[in-house]
């Protein structure tokens, strides 16, 4: 079917996007999936390319554009390039919201420049080795010194953790106050007492630093509390939809895109003296992957529009989001399956995006907490 949410000036944007892929990314990516990290030149190219801080206000040195139909583009091409280890998506959507809508004059001053310009890579920090999806479980804690905040506790499985010069840590400020006693302070890279552990070691998405943050009586400056102090747990449910529509966006990119080069396989591949796609099984598999497809797109783009109009909920976020991932991994399995004994092969793009993918359905909230909130939408 035809898309049509998208006008001339993101069609323009999307070649801008793939000229960069092409140039910047695609001729370095397998070797920093062997290093397990993104270079920093690519970053610094993504912010010469106006691809970091979209909806930054260009006073600070954005692109000053709340339209997220360029958002979207980018995690399309992202995907499609077989390149999800490159976070920007992660830098623009879930971490820049963050910033352009809670922080001081001073503070957008202070960090929203180098956060366009790729000098500044951002992370943020919620998860702990025993908290997750359970906000009320988070240990660490932003203890009122007076003059600065005290920090303790450690974070795991932060992606961007290695990279970042500016990570958002949840922390807890009122010991009895359960998940409304948490708040967002801004930790700085080189700050006395913050450490980085490990760079953790995945099954997929290799070049994606996510590492193990252990914060040892750091002292954080008042100045830094990004947001009311307390109020940490309405700032990440105000932003929850649109970190949940860009995975959902992602998750059916990845299979529209696996979908593309199973039918191309099974076009080319022989088995008993013809082409798979001469066989009905074959055919039947790749219909109902291209009728999913179809459908859940129509669905998504739907929400991309309602999303840049200032409309998308949380439920149909969180519709958008399982659907789609779990799509994502369907069509995964199925597509390796198609391709056989070479779909097992690393060499093949439908095995990296067999093991990339699994996360998606995990991360920005897990299937099983998005079914949880639909549920109590529609029960309570």
């Amino acid at each position: 079917m035809q898309r049509q949410i998208f006008t001339e000036e993101h069609d323009a944007f999307r070649a801008t996007v793939r000229a960069f892929l092409d140039k910047e990314v695609l001729p370095y990516y397998e070797q920093w999936e062997k290093d397990g990290i993104v270079s920093r030149d690519a970053w610094l190219a993504a912010g010469r390319q106006g691809l970091l801080g979209l909806a930054v206000p260009e006073e600070y040195g954005g692109g000053g554009t709340t339209d997220f139909r360029y958002s979207a583009v980018l995690a399309e091409e992202f995907t499609r390039a077989g390149v999800p280890g490159f976070a920007v998506g992660l830098h623009n959507d879930i971490i820049g919201p963050y910033l352009t809508s809670l922080a001081t004059e001073e503070q957008k001053r202070r960090w929203l420049p180098g956060f366009c310009s790729g000098e500044t890579v951002t992370a943020i920090a919620m998860t702990e080795p025993g908290a997750g999806s359970d906000l009320q479980a988070i240990r660490t804690t932003a203890e009122d010194k007076g003059d600065h905040w005290l920090l303790n506790g450690s974070k795991t499985f932060i992606s961007n953790g290695i990279l970042a010069d500016l990570v958002i840590v949840v922390a807890r400020t009122t010991p009895e106050g359960g998940a409304k006693g948490l708040s967002l302070i801004v930790v700085e890279r080189g700050a006395e007492g913050f450490e980085r552990g490990r760079n953790l070691d995945k099954i997929g998405q290799k070049s994606q630093d996510t590492a193990e943050l252990f914060f040892h009586d750091v002292r954080v400056p008042k100045e830094n509390l990004l947001g009311e102090r307390d109020g940490a747990f309405l700032h990440l449910m105000t932003n929850l939809a649109q970190e949940r529509v860009a995975i959902a966006v992602a998750g059916i990119a990845a299979a529209e895109h696996l979908l593309e080069i199973t039918t191309r396989y099974v076009k080319e591949r022989e088995a008993f003296g013809r082409p798979l796609a001469k066989l009905q099984h074959i055919r039947f598999e790749i219909a109902e992957m291209a009728t999913e497809c179809a459908v859940t797109r129509t669905f998504l783009d739907r929400c991309v529009v309602d999303h840049t109009e200032g409309t998308l909920d949380a439920v149909h976020a969180s519709m958008a989001k399982w659907w789609a991932t779990e799509l994502q991994k369907r069509v995964a399995d199925r597509c390796l399956q198609l391709h056989g004994g070479y779909g097992y092969m690393a060499e093949y793009p439908v095995a990296r995006a067999f093991t990339d993918g699994c996360v998606q359905t995990i991360y920005g909230g897990t299937t099983e907490i998005m079914k949880e909130i639909i549920g109590r939408s529609l029960l309570a």
